[in-house]
């Protein structure tokens, strides 16, 4: 199984004019491994829609399931911004991106991403699928 970052998502959704033909051929070559999503990345994506429906049809359009979020992943995501602060990190509450790489790592999963500096530094056992490592 791969999750699917946040911002590979809308660069599909939105037609991203740089982004959207690298995103869009990364989710279809790796269809077949299983698509992911989590309700971190769902609400990373909601602006890009009306409405709960039309997010969920256009989901289900790329094949991506929902796997929620485990105890486990948020501990992972806690220590994870932990470091964070530790490395004078300014921001005051945990960031989508250590919920998703938490939960990436407590799967055993990829992370199929354009945003790897942050999944890098702090998962660095996450697989990552990025522009740098698939083309």
């Amino acid at each position: 199984m791969i999750l699917v970052d946040s911002c590979v998502l809308i660069d599909v959704f939105d037609v991203d004019p740089q982004w959207h033909p690298w995103s869009l051929d990364a989710l279809q070559r790796h269809q077949a491994q299983g698509l992911a999503v989590n309700a971190v990345i769902c609400a990373e994506i909601a602006p890009s829609f009306e409405s709960h429906q039309s997010m969920q049809h256009a989901l289900e359009l790329v094949h991506l399931v929902f796997a929620p979020l485990s105890l486990a992943s948020a501990f992972l995501a806690a220590q994870a911004f932990g470091r964070y602060r530790q490395n004078s990190g300014t921001k005051n509450s945990t960031l989508p991106d250590f919920f998703i790489g938490a939960h990436a790592q407590a799967q055993g999963w990829a992370i199929l991403t354009r945003d790897r500096a942050r999944y890098k530094t702090y998962f660095p056992a996450v697989k990552l699928i990025t522009p740098e490592t698939f083309s």
